[in-house]
């Protein structure tokens, strides 16, 4: 790979970070293309982005970026994989359903929100975020009950007025 070359991925790398609050780092090293081929489908499915990246382009593209990732880079060893998402728990999931058949993806860390995550042991906790609107829903949800009990309770009201 050329100096250019490598100024151009971290670039590209460098607008992807700059496009998303939630990046997933992992390693698929040792699947087989079957296995890979099937995880890439499930990300796509899922509206998760998958790629194979370089450590230290990744890196550089990190330290270019107007985010804070902390002590993320740090986890850039061995190979690396970059899962970009819109909805926080997604590739978490994604990850924790595939490691039921398989011993990867192995999470390294994470970044999601200004909060970063870091080791394999996070995965329980980002599978189970709450994502934006699940949050929206339950709020509502709450807002809601109370109104609703109101109106339930005249409307039986009325009901046994019109009755007697």
């Amino acid at each position: 790979m050329t100096r250019e070359e490598k100024s151009i991925a971290i670039e590209d790398l460098t607008a992807q970070l700059a496009g998303t609050n939630i990046i997933y780092i992992s390693d698929i090293s040792g699947l087989n293309a079957e296995t890979t081929s099937n995880l890439r489908r499930a990300c796509f499915k899922a509206g998760i982005k998958l790629e194979v990246v370089k450590n230290t382009l990744l890196a550089k593209a990190m330290e270019a970026s107007a985010n804070d990732y902390g002590e993320l880079p740090s986890v850039l060893t061995g190979n690396s994989a970059i899962l970009i998402a819109d909805v926080a728990n997604a590739p978490g999931k994604i990850i924790k359903d595939f490691r039921k058949k398989n011993a990867k993806p192995i999470l390294k860390g994470a970044y999601i929100n200004a909060e970063v995550y870091i080791g394999d042991d996070q995965l329980d906790a980002l599978a189970t975020i709450k994502s934006k609107e699940e949050l929206i829903g339950e709020l509502i949800g709450l807002l809601q009950s109370p109104a609703q009990r109101v109106i339930s309770a005249l409307q039986n009201q009325f009901k046994e007025e019109e009755v007697a």
